[in-house]
């Protein structure tokens, strides 16, 4: 059954898992510092946006280390390919506006649950915040469903 849900092996899955574990940990013990992933987007947004949202307090104060947060992370995927991958792009079958539109629908949702995955899941949930679980339950049970769907409809 695992070789069946995880055809590329799960031990870069557990990897990957204990790394962002101990970065969000770290992040937070020594500085404080919640490190959702909606929010490094909304404070991104900060530099280029004169819309009041953007331009609050929180986003505007930090926005240099959560832009840090994001280039880590994308080098961190980078060196990943080169160092352990065997350095070629992955790719997938999902066409661009079905991309597109997910996108969409994974920011829109993040903004209205007041956070995303990583925020609620990572560090909510290690808060033991009642938010954070119906919000990760509520993630869990949509992609369930979504995925579902997708097979029903001939997709990947």
């Amino acid at each position: 059954m695992a070789a069946e849900g995880f055809p590329s092996g799960w031990a870069h899955y557990l990897t990957g898992g204990v790394v962002i574990g101990v970065g969000v940990s770290l992040a937070f013990v020594t500085a404080g510092l919640i490190t959702g992933m909606s929010t490094v987007f909304s404070s991104t947004w900060s530099w280029v946006s004169r819309l009041d949202y953007f331009q609050r307090e929180r986003m505007v104060a930090s926005r240099g280390w959560r832009a840090v947060l994001a280039l880590g992370l994308v080098g961190g995927a980078a060196l990943y390919t080169v160092g352990v991958g065997d350095g070629s792009a992955l790719a997938t079958s999902v066409t661009p506006w079905q991309l597109a539109v997910g996108g969409v629908l994974i920011g829109f949702g993040a903004r209205m649950s007041d956070g995303c995955t990583s925020g609620h899941g990572i560090c909510g949930l290690a808060s033991f915040r009642l938010p954070s679980l119906l919000a990760v339950l509520t993630f869990l049970a949509t992609a369930m469903l979504s995925a579902r769907l997708v097979l029903a409809l001939g997709g990947a």
